[in-house]
């Protein structure tokens, strides 16, 4: 093998070397901290008005939300820095707010309350024949099924190393039912909701 060939092989196996303590150092330092997903539940919903004029097809609305979320890692904090809520029903979105309680930092083992998240307002929709019809048979048992997602933009904290704010790829979903408060039915409160597709720390559309 001629030199010119040795230091080209030499030199490669260098770089292998490199990349393959790389990853194994990214992979150590992945199963050290071993981040589990926060969790985000809605533990109250007041609804005071939901109402669809046919007329101007424009929905009124005042929703009013307590979020909890849990961060039960011990070692990996995290920074929300944007928070907003994306109110949708029958697949119609009709508000989306941006969270005043934004930023914050979210220690080890911690939970943050957001309380009274305000979606309330008007806005003009369009809602198909069975959409209509779902809406007055939920209005007659004063019970509405409210999909509410949160997009977030966030950064996470391992030990003192910091990534980058970044927006995951999917929103997280809460699937409310929401008793009309003015309304006194046989389905009684609103019930603590979990919410799902939370993926902060892993990204659902690159898995497999």
């Amino acid at each position: 093998m001629s030199r010119r060939h040795r230091c080209c092989a030499c030199s490669f196996c260098v770089f292998y070397n490199i990349v393959l303590c790389f990853l194994l150092s990214l992979l150590i330092f992945w199963l050290i901290f071993l981040p589990k997903e926060p969790k985000f539940i809605v533990t109250n919903a007041s609804l005071t008005q939901f109402d669809f004029s046919t007329t101007n097809n424009t929905l009124f609305y005042n929703l009013a939300l307590n979020i909890t979320i849990r961060n039960p890692n011990r070692r990996v904090g995290i920074y929300y820095n944007r928070i907003q809520a994306i109110a949708n029903y029958r697949k119609n979105r009709f508000a989306l707010v941006t969270l005043t309680s934004t930023p914050f930092y979210q220690g080890h083992k911690n939970t943050t309350t957001l309380q009274q998240v305000l979606v309330e307002g008007q806005q003009v929709v369009v809602f198909g024949e069975h959409d209509i019809s779902k809406f007055n048979s939920e209005t007659a048992a004063g019970v509405y099924s409210i999909d509410v997602q949160l997009a977030v933009k966030v950064r996470v904290r391992f030990g003192k190393f910091k990534t980058g704010y970044y927006t995951p790829s999917r929103n997280i979903n809460c699937k409310l039912k929401v008793p009309l408060s003015l309304k006194q039915t046989s389905a009684g409160g609103f019930e603590t909701t979990k919410c799902g597709n939370v993926n902060i720390f892993s990204d659902p559309d690159t898995a497999g």
